[in-house]
């Protein structure tokens, strides 16, 4: 085990309350520095989406790629967005309207078909931002997949040795997002056989407020 869930906890009471109250409700981050790896080896590389047990406190921003029964279905399990194939080529053809949604929208589901017409469109947008799709298969309902993105974070390092993701809102009791903060540890080491030697610091911190050294 790379942390004690006692020591986050007590690190993210730290950084909460070492934090000036603000007039919005600040999200909780954790930043994770690597080390020993070469970066430009791809299965050096973390790409990871991870279920937060005790949620975000805020619900992420789902897009839905759909059609006909599968996009209704889409809006009623409250999608933020269902794109249908027509506006696929709107969005094609107007890039600025396709990074504001990529930039709104914090995961991405599209119908198996739409797949390849998605990424031969859109891909060179949601690509570098890590918001390719999740495909989900054709007559499936879309709703179980929208709740788990829901309090769903990616873990994405691409070459770079340190990677950021938020556990939690400032208004959360801190042993949730501690848990919180397990699960994304997890991903470390599972990833990596020698994770102790891999991790070289841990840092915890609201939103604007200062950042807190855990390990």
């Amino acid at each position: 085990m790379l942390v004690e869930k006692s020591l986050l906890e007590e690190k993210i009471g730290e950084a909460i309350n070492g934090a000036k109250p603000r007039k919005f409700t600040e999200t909780v981050e954790m930043a994770v520095n690597l080390r020993n790896l070469d970066m430009k080896k791809p299965e050096n590389r973390l790409d990871s989406l991870v279920l937060l047990p005790k949620g975000l406190g805020k619900p992420r921003k789902i897009g839905v790629f759909a059609r006909g029964e599968t996009a209704l279905k889409a809006k009623e399990a409250g999608a933020d967005v269902v794109v249908s194939p027509e506006e696929i080529d709107e969005l094609a053809k107007n890039k600025r309207e396709a990074r504001k949604l990529a930039n709104k929208v914090d995961f991405f589901i599209a119908e198996a078909p739409l797949m390849p017409e998605i990424g031969k469109k859109l891909g060179q947008v949601l690509g570098p931002r890590g918001k390719m799709p999740q495909p989900l298969p054709p007559g499936a309902d879309p709703a179980p997949l929208i709740e788990r993105l829901r309090n769903s974070v990616r873990v994405r390092t691409r070459d770079k040795l340190t990677f950021h993701a938020p556990i939690g809102t400032r208004d959360m009791d801190a042993a949730d997002i501690a848990e919180n903060a397990m699960e994304i540890l997890k991903v470390v080491e599972n990833k990596y056989d020698n994770a102790q030697q891999i991790v070289k610091s841990v840092y915890v911190k609201t939103t604007m407020g200062p950042a807190v050294r855990v390990i």
